[in-house]
């Protein structure tokens, strides 16, 4: 078994490798978080400063260092770019299928490990996540990991069935340390998250002290621990200054809404439901009823489970930003359920009924339309102009970006998959051994064929979609590298301009200030890219001139006197 067991995670870790490492490099960053990102680990680099994190070489409070040494690490290996800048998301991605399966292969059995992995795998959101420059994937596993080794503490104080070699006390000390790593990647909600859950699961325990205070206190202190690599140095090294900043910018992040991220009350259940096509639809049946388990701790682990996506879930609708990533800790607990319900109507305990069915083809369609649709769309950019009103859209949608119709290859193999899986679905309906089989292809053919869609999807469009949405500047930018120049956006909010033209050190303080830049005496040129909608704003101010235009992008220079 134990063999059984390394063999299977090194395929798992070169599924995800070769799956998640390639073309990491073929498309630009995307603004704002994966330039942010990058940017400020490109300035790590340069400053070396490596405990205080800096963008456009002013300090950033808004995030702990981590993922910048990630990133950093990527860079002074492989170069600055967009390949190192996501290459720790892809090695997330990797390390993740692998957990899950040591974890369902633990509690359950190989077959479980296996379809929890495959899961995550081929659900949308997580595969393109691991494609990212975004933090999220990393701050998730250690939150996932810390939780999971407080329940093993729990477990093993209990004496739950479940065999656990190691002292009580190292499950809690792990448990705190990987929370302690979530707070150095994103911040103390990592905590937060965890102790809510502990606390949901204390009122479902009738208020029975299933921790003591001693116990919870040791958990804490192990965390904090982790913490003070960095708060203690930083405070040591530098003042209170930055931390109290950063601790009152975790407070705003809830209170207010982030870069005008507003969105309705319901925003994170769409998200979930369409976002993590397949697992969405087999999650909400494990929500309900299922067979009793045979062992007490696989019962207690789904609550565990069910607890932690409520958690989150109810915790970033109360949020005032809305932002797509902010509900990605629930794909951790929204995999297992779905891998729960999977393993159950493999086995013939649950069926997979019409509902789930219909649910599966609804956002398979969903998928499909838009893969199918954009194609059209983009080669008929001209007739559909008319009908966008802002005036960066339909300049946008101008944009020189070849259509073959091979496009819709995606589209035609998620149907293809949808297909194939439920022929094998519907040969397995009637519960023998050889049925079981049947299901379990099924299941293999919708999540692998799932996450080959995902990829393929990526491939065919998403060069195109940068095309029309940031391109042109992200050109703009890149042609002035080297250059001893000024380089700033107007009207919107962008670290493109930082990341793109590889800005260096900032030796002139007034460059910071705008009014200098558009109308003081400067030291050098400046550059200014606008949207076509702000571009009046610019045309008033003397010795403004306009030097292009491009994609609904207006580019502005002033020259310094010689």
């Amino acid at each position: 078994m134990q063999g059984q067991s390394i063999r299977t995670s090194f395929l798992l870790a070169l599924l995800g490798a070769v799956f998640y490492i390639p073309f990491l490099g073929g498309v630009h960053l995307f603004d704002w978080d994966e330039i942010n990102f990058a940017e400020i680990s490109r300035e790590m680099l340069i400053t070396r400063e490596y405990f205080r994190v800096y963008v456009n070489f002013l300090p950033f409070w808004e995030k702990p260092p981590l993922f910048f040494w990630m990133q950093g690490s990527g860079m002074s290996l492989f170069g600055v770019g967009e390949f190192a800048a996501r290459l720790p998301n892809a090695l997330c991605g990797v390390a993740t299928l692998v957990l899950v399966y040591q974890i369902g292969r633990r509690l359950y059995h190989h077959r479980f490990g296996l379809i929890w992995a495959l899961t995550y795998f081929g659900t949308v959101l997580p595969f393109l996540y691991f494609k990212s420059g975004i933090i999220d994937p990393w701050f998730n596993f250690f939150i996932f990991a810390g939780l999971y080794y407080f329940i093993l503490f729990y477990w093993k104080k209990d004496r739950f069935e479940l065999e656990l070699p190691h002292k009580t006390w190292f499950y809690l000390f792990l448990g705190g340390f990987w929370i302690g790593m979530g707070i150095l990647a994103k911040g103390q909600v990592a905590y937060l998250i965890a102790v809510l859950t502990m606390g949901v699961y204390w009122v479902s325990q009738r208020f029975r002290m299933y921790v003591s205070v001693p116990q919870f206190l040791f958990f804490t202190v192990a965390a904090s621990l982790v913490t003070l690599t960095w708060y203690g140095l930083e405070t040591w090294k530098n003042g209170t200054w930055f931390i109290v900043e950063f601790n009152k910018y975790q407070y705003r992040l809830f209170s207010t809404p982030d870069a005008g991220h507003k969105g309705f009350p319901g925003y994170h259940f769409v998200v979930l439901l369409i976002g993590c096509f397949p697992a969405s639809i087999f999650a909400i049946r494990s929500f309900f009823k299922l067979p009793n388990e045979s062992f007490r701790y696989r019962d207690d682990f789904r609550r565990w489970m069910k607890y932690l996506f409520w958690v989150v879930l109810i915790l970033f609708t109360i949020v005032k930003s809305k932002i797509v990533h902010y509900s990605s800790m629930c794909y951790f607990p929204l995999t297992y359920l779905a891998a729960l319900s999977m393993d159950k109507i493999i086995s013939g305990e649950i069926r997979l009924n019409r509902y789930l069915g219909a649910g599966l083809w609804a956002l398979a369609g969903v998928f499909a339309l838009a893969v199918l649709a954009m194609p059209f769309v983009g080669m008929n950019a001209d007739v559909l102009r008319p009908l966008f009103k802002d005036p960066f859209a339909q300049e946008s949608l101008g944009a020189d970006v070849h259509w073959t119709g091979w496009e819709v290859i995606p589209g035609i193999f998620l149907l293809c998959v949808m297909a194939a899986a439920f022929y094998f679905f519907r040969k397995g309906q009637h519960g023998a051994a050889e049925t079981r089989h049947s299901r379990w292809k099924g299941f293999q053919v919708l999540f692998a064929g799932s996450g080959v869609f995902v990829l393929l999807t990526l491939i065919f469009f998403i060069k195109r979609i940068e095309g029309y949405s940031q391109r042109a500047a992200i050109e703009f930018f890149e042609s002035k590298v080297g250059q001893n120049c000024y380089v700033v956006p107007h009207g919107y909010r962008s670290y493109a301009p930082l990341f793109y033209t590889q800005k260096p050190r900032v030796t002139n303080k007034n460059s910071y200030d705008r009014n200098w830049l558009y109308t003081g005496d400067i030291d050098k040129d400046v550059f200014v890219v606008t949207k076509i909608q702000s571009a009046h704003e610019l045309k008033d101010i003397a010795g403004m001139e306009e030097i292009g235009r491009k994609n609904g992008f207006v580019f502005f220079k002033r020259t310094a006197a010689k």
